[in-house]
């Protein structure tokens, strides 16, 4: 990996505490989910690479495909240089049976060129701002800002990312607040103010809220 994970999970107890008292509604939720279980997952590149490879299909289909794509590298770990010599030395249609389209071979292999050139300072990634990233990120094809938001979220860990353009949270806020249609961006950014500085764990929550606890 290219960091240190924590010894122990996250400890999100002060976020769920300001949310239980700053929203009632959500409070709700919570308290049916249970802790929020929000950790680091694992390097930036293959987190990345993943989210290339689900673009416009099933999560399960692509963790298939990635798999395979996967079995090409050493220890089973794609990495930057890697990436681009099996690229380079492999034929395209060698490698659709990885899943690979020509549009997703070239979002991946310009992720690669990225890191390999150092455009995503990989190592500078936990002390910049959420916007910084964002920009270095939505700067490869294929990349936007939901898919740089996903990674704040779940490979930095940022407490309070607002990915408004996400679906399932838009139908979370019209659920909870009962409201008679898809909230837009604008409305969600104002009901979940009340959540910062914790709208990333107000988010998880609400993508969960169907989830009961087993605790």
């Amino acid at each position: 990996m290219w960091f240190e994970p924590p010894p122990t999970a996250p400890d999100w107890s002060v976020a769920v505490r300001h949310l239980k008292k700053a929203d009632p509604r959500l409070a709700a939720v919570i308290r049916r989910v249970g802790p929020c279980t929000l950790a680091p997952r694992g390097d930036p590149f293959v987190a990345l690479c993943q989210s290339i490879y689900s673009q416009q299909i099933s999560t399960a289909i692509a963790t298939l495909l990635f798999g395979r794509f996967r079995k090409h590298f050493r220890g089973g770990k794609p990495t930057p240089a890697a990436v681009v010599r099996l690229f380079e030395t492999t034929p395209f249609e060698q490698l659709k049976a990885c899943g690979l389209s020509r549009q997703k071979h070239a979002y991946i292999r310009d992720l690669a060129d990225h890191f390999v050139a150092r455009k995503i300072p990989v190592r500078k990634l936990p002390a910049m701002s959420d916007e910084e990233v964002i920009d270095a990120l939505t700067a490869v094809n294929g990349i936007g800002r939901w898919t740089a938001e996903m990674f704040l979220m779940f490979v930095l860990n940022r407490p309070d990312v607002l990915p408004v353009d996400d679906l399932g949270l838009r139908e979370g806020v019209r659920e909870i607040y009962d409201l008679p249609a898809r909230p837009k961006a604008i409305e969600v950014t104002r009901l979940a103010e009340p959540w910062r500085p914790w709208r990333s764990i107000a988010t998880w929550y609400l993508w969960r809220r169907g989830v009961a606890t087993t605790t």
